[in-house]
């Protein structure tokens, strides 16, 4: 099992990298956002080779260009509504943020992985709960110490217990997830994750553009065909390499 400490590095990125991401929906909207993070695929491979030495195939870099190049092709939507929300005085420090946030994912992720590999019985729930401990203790460093941000919070929530609950819940939600989530990172590794989330996110805006009834442009319909290729692809060669017969012992 890896210790307590192995994972204050990986804390410190977590805890700045989805801040900025979080921050830079001031300066840009969801969709641009989404935009900007679909290609987080990418300093995930960078970090794992640069860092620990990982090698991907060929077919995996195509897989997950065709996802990120298919992401970013639906949310270029010329003249629509949801372009139209993109203009923004602020969005070259909202792109700014969210390539110092892609960046940190990808240590984050890539950290994980080299804790996984190094401890192979260390459990999702133990990795969860120390990279939870680590983000929490710097969050708390900042809001208590470093600034006012925490006593604002309990200030507002003592005003608005609404709102409270609305957070509890949101916290609830939250942490079932990353059940799921380091699950995900401890059996198939953080590239797989980031394959998932990125997806999760393509599904978002498509729901919503569902939901809100604006007719797809022949650009997202190629996005769509991109992303769905990309992950038909990629699925067949996990069940290749699963399918594949051990060898058997003499």
């Amino acid at each position: 099992m890896a210790n307590w400490y192995d994972y204050w590095r990986a804390g410190i990125t977590n805890s700045v990298g989805p801040a900025c991401g979080m921050y830079a929906l001031k300066n840009i909207t969801y969709s641009a956002q989404v935009l900007a993070k679909s290609c987080k695929m990418v300093p995930v491979m960078i970090m794992g080779v640069l860092l620990h030495g990982k090698r991907y195939t060929g077919v995996e870099y195509l897989c997950m260009s065709l996802i990120g190049l298919g992401v970013a092709a639906f949310a270029q939507k010329g003249s629509s509504k949801v372009t139209s929300k993109l203009a923004d005085p602020n969005a070259p420090l909202g792109y700014a943020l969210c390539a110092i946030n892609l960046a940190f994912d990808g240590y984050t992720n890539a950290a994980q992985d080299h804790i996984n590999e190094k401890h192979r019985r260390n459990s999702s729930i133990h990795m969860m709960c120390w990279m939870n401990f680590w983000t929490a203790l710097y969050y708390a460093i900042y809001m208590f110490i470093l600034s006012r941000t925490g006593m604002d919070l309990i200030s507002f929530c003592t005003r608005h217990p609404d709102a409270t609950v609305d957070i509890l819940l949101f916290c609830l939600c939250g942490a079932v997830g990353q059940l799921f989530i380091f699950f995900t990172i401890k059996t198939f590794g953080a590239l797989v994750t980031t394959l998932v989330c990125t997806t999760r996110k393509f599904f978002n805006i498509l729901l919503s553009v569902v939901w809100n009834k604006n007719p797809l442009l022949p650009n997202q319909w190629m996005g769509v065909g991109m992303v769905f290729t990309g992950l038909l692809v990629q699925g067949w060669i996990k069940g290749k390499k699963h399918a594949k017969p051990k060898p058997k012992k003499e």
